[in-house]
C-alpha cells in the first residue's frame, strides 16, 4: 500500500511539473502626449533569458509575426503603422529560412493623434516566442493604454 502510494504522490508530481505554463514574455504599457493633439504609445515586451520574440516583418513560412491591433475609440485615432526598433535577423534551422527577432526586452512605439482631452487606447497583440527547443503556439492577449 505504501509503495502504491509512493508511486501516484510521483506521477502527480511529475503530471504537475511538466505541465507549468510557460509565460516567457511580460507586456507593459505606457503612453506620453507629445502635443495637445498628439501622443506615443509604448508597448514594452520583458523576453525571459533564452526565448525570441518575432518581428512585425515576417515572411510567410515562418514563426507568427507580432500584430498589434488597435480598436477604434472615442478620444484618438490611430496614426501611422506600429515602429519597432532594428531586430536580430539570423538563420534557424527551425523555419529553414532567416528569422527576425528580439531577446531580452523590446519596445515598439505607436503614434496616435487625440481628439479629446484623455482618452483610452484597446486593442490586443499577438506574439509566438521560441527558445532553442520549442515553440510555444501563439498568444493574443488584450491591452488599455490610459492617455491623459
Amino acid at each position: 500500500m505504501k509503495n502504491l502510494f509512493l508511486l501516484v504522490a510521483g506521477l502527480f508530481l511529475s503530471f504537475s511539473a511538466s505541465s507549468q505554463i510557460l509565460k516567457p514574455v511580460k507586456w507593459s504599457y505606457a503612453a506620453k502626449k507629445t502635443s495637445k493633439t498628439e501622443a506615443v504609445l509604448y508597448l514594452k515586451a520583458t523576453i525571459d533569458q533564452g526565448w525570441h520574440l518575432y518581428s512585425q516583418y515576417m515572411a510567410d513560412g515562418g514563426p507568427v509575426k507580432t500584430t498589434f491591433t488597435f480598436a477604434p475609440g472615442k478620444g484618438y485615432a490611430v496614426n501611422g503603422k506600429t515602429v519597432e526598433p532594428k531586430p536580430i535577423t539570423k538563420f534557424e534551422k527551425t523555419f529553414d529560412m532567416n528569422v527576425s527577432y528580439f531577446a531580452n526586452s523590446v519596445v515598439f512605439q505607436q503614434k496616435v493623434k487625440l481628439t479629446g482631452a484623455t482618452a483610452v487606447v484597446k486593442g490586443t497583440v499577438e506574439y509566438m516566442v521560441c527558445d532553442d527547443q520549442q515553440c510555444l503556439p501563439p498568444e493574443t492577449i488584450e491591452f488599455s493604454i490610459p492617455v491623459k
